[in-house]
């Protein structure tokens, strides 16, 4: 049967309504229109045969806020909807041919006590069922009904509830204003924010929707707000104009969709920028103006749920005491005792209390806190960022009262640097936040070691100058939005101009700029380099040679990584940078090269003491063999090296073998080296949905290889089970014998794969190659988008192009993969410079194929 044809809106007379222009121009009355075409056609359709039902709207349609695609709810009420089945049928039937695609209910007003106590989502709607057409006095019965329903003890009970609902809408959208791909309806900062306060409101006032104000509820609800001083004007109009701004986003997000989409992902970001004329990077000047909006709308929400907590779970009265002459505390609220508008300097000394106190501020003090943001300019200097500094040294809720600052735009007002920081995004998965709300939860993080019990809590707690940390983090990222790939060098120079405004010390100014101009260098070692080769030890403690910037690097790095994406401080990275700072700690503070703190006083006879079969002379004669015995020795236990030695005397073709460590399988393959035996490795695992982390290639000096990787279940970042480990070794042996064909294997996993392929790895990006000379080595760093297959199509094009690989170290990040290989050529030499562009072309072409 063909499918039914689009039915033609006919109720639609204005032809210009669904364009970008009529919505940029005024989302309310676009919302407001839309809604009442659709409800004057509901009115002519339902006539006046329907005596004894009632239809009415709910959601978005009640509020009278209708995106392009929004969900058209009607309820019909019906003491026995029974009796009008055909009616609720021909009109729905009706609705649809003429293009209204409604969704609908039928209800009874005994439902209205069943779904308060079953089903809070349901029910809450029922606070916003507006009349259309049919009974009113069906419709006034429910009324009544749901308002002697609403006792004192229910609507708190209710309130409660919706408030414990919104900590879960956040926990699952987003739990700050300023999540980089929102959604901008529910999470925090979004619509549903506005609405929960209207429905907040609504509960503890018993008011309904008004049938007879044709405008939508915001517009309403803000004017109610207005007009019973709840909030000052200047609030009104930011709400008024935030809501707007995101109700604006939200019929455009629609609009350029083919069905209902309230994520405005990173596309959209692109795509509706330019609707708004913004080109290039204008993405940036369109989500600046979104976290503006959200932000105030989370700022109103938390500040009202607040109030209500307050009023409706208070314990009274409660004895207050002056701070000093201007701050006046009670129970937990400040309150400002002077009058006119705040300087910088008395707004520090506030947030320093309320930092020291645990506290939170009246309404009237976050008014004139903003208000005297607006009024005038203010400047940092030695004198008004005293309190400034002095919240920076607090033992705790620093974190927290920086992030309350910016909420309230101190944080720009005192910084011009950090008004153009603030709402800067990047676009990537593996980002979640914006810049400035990334630096704060860096903050917040380090202060969350307080309570761990690890070394990296204890180094934290032994941390005599943590407000030197923080001011490392609050400028790390700081020069992005004047240069990304360089904002660590600039973020230093950044730190050096506004400390010296502050008025700290030469001494205390260089830290924090080495600290921010090395922010990456820790990770980037750790997670690149092979942390058993002395020449990679020895130049990060060149650089890093102090044991104080040690512990605050390490401590930086943590934090910075973990406040990314939460999903990406794994505990890889976790083991990789205590790996780094362990043996870099020990260099420090016993004056040790990196040959010195690796080199194992290796003695045969602790080897062969694991083994029955294996003598002194075989281990020495092993250790003898290898090509670089101190990365080996470092690498491999005792025990694990009298296993390879048992397995290469027992002389088999392929020895596979499996341990499991903390967080990974570790799989160790010994075989006589062959051409592209190390990508076919990779192949084998890649067709076994194997996730590889880092590889370690040790080679003797007869041929021998033993390779080793740390891996994890591709699927859930689990260990391997271990159930599969027999298959894995079986493709090994295939594909070395050359029974199993790799590519026609990685077409099929391919095809497992391709929804995941689609959603994950399709990110644009470039390709970057950058080659660095070491010692011993040649070093390949591949920068990539990632995609299934990569370390696969590298390893065995390195191969194709003559070059040996002896390391290799894989890190991703969200949607891009940075690859480091330690590399000679055929003659097990460094490869020379004059070949450096070849190979970067080579395997530029190579990757470029499968992006």
């Amino acid at each position: 049967m063909p499918p039914r044809p689009a039915a033609r809106k006919t109720y639609i007379r204005d032809e210009v309504l669904f364009t970008p222009a009529y919505i940029m121009k005024d989302a309310f009355g676009f919302s407001l229109k839309y809604t009442l075409s659709i409800e004057a056609f509901i009115v002519q359709a339902a006539g006046k045969s329907l005596e004894g039902l009632a239809v009415a709207s709910l959601g978005s349609f009640s509020r009278r806020e209708l995106s392009p695609k929004s969900d058209v709810d009607v309820m019909f009420i019906a003491k026995d909807p029974t009796a009008y089945e055909r009616e609720i049928r021909d009109l729905i039937t009706l609705l649809w041919d003429n293009g209204i695609e409604v969704s609908h209910t039928v209800r009874t007003p005994e439902d209205i006590s069943r779904f308060l106590h079953e089903d809070l989502q349901t029910f809450t709607q029922f606070l916003e069922v507006r009349f259309i057409a049919g009974s009113y006095e069906i419709y006034q019965e429910w009324v009544n009904t749901l308002t002697a329903t609403l006792t004192e003890d229910v609507r708190i009970a209710l309130c409660d509830e919706l408030i414990e609902e919104t900590t879960h809408r956040y926990k699952k959208y987003g739990n700050s204003p300023k999540v980089i791909e929102p959604n901008v309806k529910a999470t925090a900062g979004g619509l549903r924010d506005l609405q929960l306060i209207e429905w907040l409101y609504a509960i503890q006032h018993l008011k309904l929707p008004d049938r007879q104000i044709e405008l939508p509820e915001s517009e309403i609800f803000i004017n109610q707000l207005q007009q019973e001083r709840l909030t000052t004007q200047k609030e009104c109009d930011r709400l008024r104009s935030a809501y707007k701004t995101i109700l604006t986003i939200r019929h455009l997000l629609h609009l350029t969709h083919t069905s209902k989409s309230d994520r405005l992902e990173f596309d959209d970001q692109i795509r509706i920028a330019g609707l708004f004329g913004y080109s290039g990077d204008g993405y940036r000047q369109l989500m600046k103006q979104y976290f503006e909006a959200s932000n105030t709308i989370y700022r109103f929400t938390k500040s009202y749920i607040k109030r209500y907590k307050r009023r409706s779970h208070g314990s009274g009265p409660e004895v207050g005491y002056l701070l000093d002459s201007d701050y006046f505390i009670s129970g937990s609220m400040i309150r400002y005792e002077g009058s006119g508008q705040l300087s910088i300097s008395d707004i520090f000394r506030g947030f320093y209390y309320r930092a020291k106190y645990n506290a939170f501020f009246s309404e009237e003090l976050r008014s004139t806190i903003i208000e005297s943001l607006d009024s005038f300019s203010l400047s940092a200097d030695v004198e008004s960022s005293t309190f400034f500094r002095e919240i920076l040294k607090l033992n705790s809720e620093v974190g927290k009262t920086l992030t309350i600052m910016n909420e309230l735009g101190v944080l720009s007002a005192f910084m011009p640097e950090w008004a153009e920081f603030s709402g800067f995004i990047q676009h990537g998965v593996y980002h979640v936040y914006t810049a400035d709300e990334h630096t704060l939860k860096t903050i917040e993080n380090l202060e969350k070691l307080r309570f761990d019990t690890g070394p990296m809590g204890r180094l934290f707690g032994r941390m005599k100058r943590r407000d030197i940390l923080y001011l490392a983090l609050i400028f790390h990222d700081i020069a992005k939005p004047i240069d990304i790939s360089g904002h660590e060098i600039l973020g230093a120079a950044v730190a050096e101009n506004v400390m010296v405004r502050l008025g700290y010390s030469d001494y205390e100014t260089e830290l924090v700029k080495f600290l921010v101009e090395h922010h990456l260098y820790m990770e980037q070692v750790a997670f690149r380099r092979n942390l058993n080769d002395p020449e990679t030890l020895n130049s990060f403690t060149l650089r890093v040679n102090t044991p104080e910037k040690l512990d605050m690097l390490y401590l930086l790095t943590y934090a910075d990584l973990s406040a990314v994406n939460p999903a990406l401080w794994t505990s890889w990275k976790s083991d990789m940078l205590y790996e780094l700072y362990y043996k870099a700690k020990a260099m420090i503070d016993e004056q040790l090269s990196g040959e010195e703190i690796l080199i194992a006083n290796i003695l045969p006879k602790d080897i062969s003491k694991h083994s029955t079969v294996i003598s002194e002379s075989h281990v020495q004669s092993h250790i003898d063999a290898l090509t670089d015995e101190i990365s080996y020795t470092a690498h491999f236990s005792d025990e694990e090296i009298a296993r390879h030695i048992e397995e290469i005397l027992e002389g088999n073709d392929l020895s596979v073998s499996f341990n499991e460590d903390e967080n990974f399988t570790n799989i160790t393959v010994i075989s006589r080296d062959s051409p592209s035996l190390l990508s076919k490795i990779c192949g084998v695992l890649l067709i076994n949905d194997v996730n590889i982390h880092d590889a370690g290639i040790f080679t003797r000096k007869d041929g021998i290889i033993i390779d080793n990787f740390n891996i994890t279940d591709f699927r859930t970042g689990e260990k391997i089970s271990k159930d599969r480990y027999q298959k894995i070794e079986e493709d090994l042996h295939d594909v070395l014998t050359g029974i199993l064909q790799l590519p026609t294997e990685i077409t099929r996993m391919k095809s497992r794969w391709w929804r995941i392929e689609n959603r994950f790895f399709k990110k644009p990006g470039k390709v970057k190659i950058r080659f660095e000379e070491k010692e011993k080595f040649t070093i390949i760093d591949i920068y990539s988008p990632d995609r299934l297959g990569f370390l696969y199509l590298v390893t065995n094009k390195l191969t194709d192009l003559g070059l040996n690989i002896q390391f290799a170290k894989i890190s991703t990040s969200g949607d891009s993969i940075i690859d480091a290989f330690y590399v000679l050529n055929q003659e097990n030499k460094k490869v020379s410079k004059i070949y450096y562009h070849f190979i970067e072309s080579e395997l530029t072409k190579a990757i470029e194929q499968i992006l």
